[in-house]
């Protein structure tokens, strides 16, 4: 195995999104299977799991990568290798620690969460069910954790291809776990129909910490075969006065990715369980309830994942170059690479979160089949998921800027928003004669569009962040985005899902995709080119350059 090369910001970046678009994708293709094998009940109950599972994920692990990935090139910025190794050494043990406690609370308190979840269904899935799957994925807090660190570790060090190909390793095994155990409890195990969905997605959701282990020890591997470059052979004295402070750097770091994520995934709960409590009120029934909320919370997220993938891939890289940048008084840099942030948001997200809206009905019935609510719910949904990517990379910038006080008031602004806004507007909207589970989605894209504003505020005012490079790209965008809009509706109404096979359906996306994006690639072709990584912009034709 050859010596671990470091990355470019957008080299970095590009690298991540791809693994992470790859990994998405994986994600979205095993649902079509998926959704067949378990149905609706079952898709609800996985998502009942999921919500629940990625609370105590989010607080044990999601901000730790991160914060390692941010003190690893700050200390490694600042030639402090023994303080480098000693943090590395100390998260370990801190995340296995915090990694048990998180299995334990959520395992033992598996009963009263699904109490809170689904006290007003009284079809569908029962309480003894969602108890059930949500002690099956617990298990998953003891694995995925640890991870966490070995990844940090290495994106600190600007290593970005390893971390995220095992992403693509951890999302390949779960999938086959996934299909090959849901279809075993189905199909040939089978027994009592209703224990049979449930075994099926116990499995299902198990499978995530299958992959993670998996995932683990091919890092392991890279990690003791690259000792050197990571420092790791270094010999030094401990000092252990400085534990605590080490500790307390670690939790501060964390604590504001955490606040980050955790909130991202409240939006998420918080509307699940409004709307399990709240639709039946407005006359739907226990089974259309059901459904909505897994729409929310299994199926529809899938969409939205390919979308968040990108964001992802430039938080990745985004972390130790700001850092690092930010560390050594290099300003310039700082406000080169998130106005980079911005143009990939402006021309990448915006335009491939509306290609998904304008042709929602033909995205749902390729992958589960011909709906009404479904694709009402995407349409609308999958356009706020471009306002969570911008929420993410001005979060980590501010992270990485150590704005943390912004942080928190521009995050829990927009989460107490949503979570006030919730039930009126879906009472709201149901007055009006609209669709009541758009007024949750509404109270959403209202508090991602509170925080965002915050954070722009302040980077403009407080920190001297232009936005000239970025507002030059966008009238050219918003051409675009008026004649993308303009051929979505001509594709829908030229060729109408009703009475068209799934097969054509593909045909039609295919078809649609290639011109849409076509048009938009050719609208702002000098942009995009300025926001690709140089080695990749370097091999086209100097005529398209």
């Amino acid at each position: 195995m050859g010596k671990l090369k470091k990355s470019s910001f957008l080299e970095g970046a590009f690298i991540a999104t791809i693994c992470i678009v790859i990994s998405k994708v994986l994600g979205i293709l095993y649902v079509i299977p998926f959704n067949h094998i378990i149905g609706e009940r079952g898709g609800a109950l996985y998502g009942y799991a999921y919500n629940i599972y990625n609370i105590f994920l989010t607080i044990s692990s999601v901000g730790i990568p991160f914060a390692i990935a941010k003190l690893t090139s700050e200390y490694a910025t600042l030639g402090q290798t023994a303080k480098k190794l000693r943090m590395y050494r100390l998260a370990t043990v801190a995340i296995l620690v915090f990694s048990v406690v998180s299995f334990a609370v959520c395992f033992f308190a598996a009963e009263p969460l699904a109490k809170l979840i689904i006290s007003e269904i009284t079809e569908g899935n029962t309480i003894n069910d969602v108890t059930f799957a949500i002690r099956c994925i617990s298990f998953t807090l003891l694995i995925v954790p640890l991870l966490s660190i070995k990844r940090g570790y290495l994106q600190g060090h600007k290593f970005i291809s390893q971390p995220s190909l095992s992403q693509v390793v951890e999302q390949l095994i779960r999938i086959i776990i996934i299909l090959v155990g849901s279809s075993l409890f189905i199909y040939v195990i089978k027994g009592n129909a209703h224990k049979a969905v449930n075994n099926a997605v116990g499995i299902s959701v198990l499978a995530a910490g299958i992959g993670g282990l998996i995932a683990y020890l091919y890092l392991t591997v890279i990690v003791q075969k690259n000792r050197s470059q990571l420092d790791l052979n270094q010999k030094f004295s401990v000092d252990r006065s400085m534990d605590k402070e080490i500790l307390r750097e670690i939790i501060l770091c964390a604590l504001p990715f955490i606040i980050i994520n955790l909130a991202n995934t409240l939006y998420n709960t918080t509307d699940m369980i409004l709307v399990l409590h709240t639709l039946p009120k407005l006359g739907f029934t226990g089974s259309e309830t059901e459904f909505v909320s897994s729409v929310f919370t299994t199926w529809g997220t899938k969409f939205n994942a390919i979308i968040t993938a990108v964001s992802t891939g430039l938080i990745v890289s985004l972390i130790p170059h700001m850092v690092s940048d930010y560390t050594a008084g290099n300003h310039q840099a700082v406000n080169d690479n998130f106005n980079k942030c911005l143009k990939i948001i402006l021309l990448i997200i915006l335009p491939l979160s509306l290609f998904i809206s304008l042709m929602g009905n033909s995205f749902w019935t390729v992958f589960y089949g011909k709906s009404t609510i479904g694709p009402r719910v995407i349409r609308y949904s999958i356009l706020v998921t471009g306002f969570d990517c911008l929420y993410m990379v001005l979060n980590s910038l501010m992270q990485s800027l150590n704005k943390k006080r912004v942080i928190y008031l521009s995050v829990f602004s927009g989460l107490l928003a949503n979570l006030l806004l919730d039930i009126p507007l879906m009472h709201l909207f149901k007055h009006l004669g609209g669709q009541a589970y758009h007024g949750a989605i509404t109270a959403t894209l209202i508090g991602f569009l509170i925080s965002n504003g915050m954070s722009l505020w302040y980077l403009r005012r407080n920190m001297n962040v232009r936005y000239g490079e970025t507002l030059r790209a966008l009238p050219r965008v918003l051409l675009s985005v008026l004649v993308l809009v303009a051929l979505g509706i001509g594709f829908n109404y030229l060729l109408p899902v009703t009475g068209s096979s799934r097969l054509v359906q593909i045909g039609i996306l295919a078809a649609s995709g290639i011109v849409m994006g076509g048009v938009h690639l050719v609208l702002n072709y000098r942009a995009i080119l300025s926001v690709l990584p140089e080695k990749l912009a370097g091999k086209l034709p100097k005529s398209l350059r």
